[in-house]
């Protein structure tokens, strides 16, 4: 007798499917706000936007990815906190508006569901979403055969968050003599991999498991660090003091991000003497031979995070952030000067 075709024999696996969804319920429910009126399973998550936290609320959205970092963490196999990154790219994005991040939802694909790897990808994207206080919704998990080779995958994640309309940060109110504080990121974060990837092993100059002279861990772990989740920290800096710029320093460095928000009128400089840049970007320049500003268009340089504020408010602002309970690296990094004719925006000093 012929044997009968199936959706399993065609490469997707329901019944695995399903069980995948019954082994993350409870890690996701570690997420939940008060605000979440559905379970995971259902068409779509339900989230009540409280009357009472927000008068005139505005929603603030961001999708994204963690790009080629992904490649990283397949050659590593360690899939544990490539969803930190996920969570961290999008809702970063949400808090600089001065907005809140209230709930995230993540896409994953891959060729086949292999139930242990997809659970670790899922208990970083939970801790993603506790370190930034928002709720994990809910998410799609696609068994995609043919499309991916044996062990690939790829994520994406979607955040919504709230802020109050007359709150929400422009960076229309920047003006000179303003101070611009810069937190400190945890390595690369999420951006710039295809050039280090190109450095660091394309060129066969290293394996991913080696260890490089200045660095602590191997090349994978250290490429591997997740990106740093800043909305803590910031949802209380907006609680006691005025906030006029924040900067999520990603794609494009120093010198597309910063612009992005400057007043035209302005130009910011930063004086890269004022933090210690991590080792893991001097391996890079060095061995790919890079230019410094090239560096610092491409890389956070170990800023992941740029805070503007007055100057009579700048050194409270720096004592808070330093504090035990938030524990974050602050430095006062740069200045905010009247723009002349042509002038940059950016100056490195």
């Amino acid at each position: 007798m012929e044997k009968k075709t199936t959706y399993k024999s065609a490469g997707v696996d329901i019944d695995k499917a399903n069980e995948f969804v019954e082994r993350i319920k409870n890690l996701i429910k570690t997420t939940a706000r008060k605000e979440v009126v559905s379970g995971i399973g259902g068409f779509g998550g339900l989230f009540h936007l409280s009357s009472e936290k927000f008068k005139n609320p505005v929603l603030v959205s961001s999708t994204d990815g963690v790009g080629t970092k992904l490649r990283v963490a397949q050659l590593m196999d360690k899939h544990d906190t490539i969803g930190i990154d996920l969570v961290a790219m999008s809702v970063n994005d949400v808090v600089v508006q001065g907005a809140e991040p209230l709930f995230f939802l993540d896409y994953l694909s891959t060729g086949k569901i292999e139930l242990e790897k997809s659970v670790q990808i899922i208990q970083g994207i939970v801790e993603g979403c506790n370190q930034a206080g928002c709720a994990l919704l809910g998410g799609e998990t696609a068994e995609m055969p043919g499309f991916y080779k044996p062990g690939e995958y790829d994520l994406a994640g979607f955040c919504v968050g709230a802020a109050e309309a007359d709150k929400i940060i422009d960076g229309a109110s920047i003006s000179i003599n303003d101070c611009v504080i810069g937190l400190a990121s945890s390595g690369l974060h999420s951006n710039g991999f295809s050039l280090a990837r190109k450095v660091l092993l394309e060129k066969g100059r290293l394996d991913i498991k080696d260890k490089v002279s200045g660095l602590k861990k191997s090349i994978g772990l250290e490429l591997l660090e997740p990106t740093r989740i800043y909305v803590k920290s910031l949802l209380h800096i907006f609680k006691n003091f005025f906030v006029k710029g924040l900067i999520h320093i990603t794609g494009g460095g120093f010198y597309d991000n910063i612009p992005r928000i400057i007043p035209q009128a302005c130009r910011c400089v930063i004086n890269k003497n004022m933090w210690e840049i991590p080792p893991v970007f001097q391996v890079i320049q060095d061995m790919g031979n890079i230019e410094e500003r090239e560096m610092f268009r491409v890389f956070n340089m170990g800023i992941g995070m740029m805070i503007i504020v007055s100057e009579k408010e700048c050194l409270a602002v720096l004592e808070q952030l330093k504090m035990e309970a938030l524990g974050e690296k602050a430095f006062l990094i740069g200045t905010i000067e009247k723009r002349q004719g042509e002038q940059q925006q950016v100056v490195m000093a």
